[in-house]
């Protein structure tokens, strides 16, 4: 007979408020690469979407009238609402004006080396937490894990400690069931 096992998720990375903060203000805003790496960053630690979204995220996911992020979730396919508040607004406005290389493409996010096109489906986004980690001098414990996905743990930290009810966290995340959150 199969023996059912059990699964114990372990206890996932999170940030300190303070080194996230740290991080943010190490990127270089005054050049292309730092602009877009702000950019996704900021929606990622703010408003917690996932890397592959972010990826995926096209110049119309964005209603400027309506100050709203919509879009369709690659893990779930659920259609999900993220507000733009006003940092990450003004963050993106910065990348489109002043950083995002001429293309034709539909993609927000694009590499700055040439061919200046979308990050590839397998692109890891993981060197860009890796690079601000280390210019800001914040110390990683063996054994953790700190690449963007734990941004979205920080934020669900955060708004747990400030009381927020954890079906509203779970729908901040996009999360399908709440036990997941």
């Amino acid at each position: 007979p199969k023996q059912s096992k059990y699964y114990y998720p372990s206890v996932p990375s999170t940030w300190k408020a303070e080194d996230v903060r740290r991080m943010l203000e190490c990127i270089d805003r005054g050049n292309p690469t730092g602009k877009r790496d702000y950019a996704i960053l900021l929606l990622v630690s703010r408003l917690g979407i996932r890397a592959g979204d972010i990826k995926s995220l096209k110049l119309s996911d964005l209603n400027w009238n309506t100050k709203s992020i919509i879009i369709t979730q690659e893990k779930t396919k659920n259609t999900i609402s993220y507000p733009i508040l006003n940092d990450i607004g003004w963050a993106i406005i910065d990348y489109l004006k002043n950083a995002r290389p001429v293309t034709s493409s539909p993609y927000i996010f694009i590499r700055m080396n040439a061919p200046y096109e979308a990050f590839g489906k397998d692109a890891n986004m993981h060197n860009i937490i890796t690079k601000y980690t280390r210019l800001a001098g914040i110390s990683i414990p063996k054994g953790k894990r700190y690449g963007l996905h734990s941004l979205r743990h920080s934020l669900a930290s955060g708004l747990l400690e400030k009381g927020t009810p954890l079906p509203i966290i779970s729908e901040i995340l996009g999360h399908l069931n709440v036990k997941s959150t």
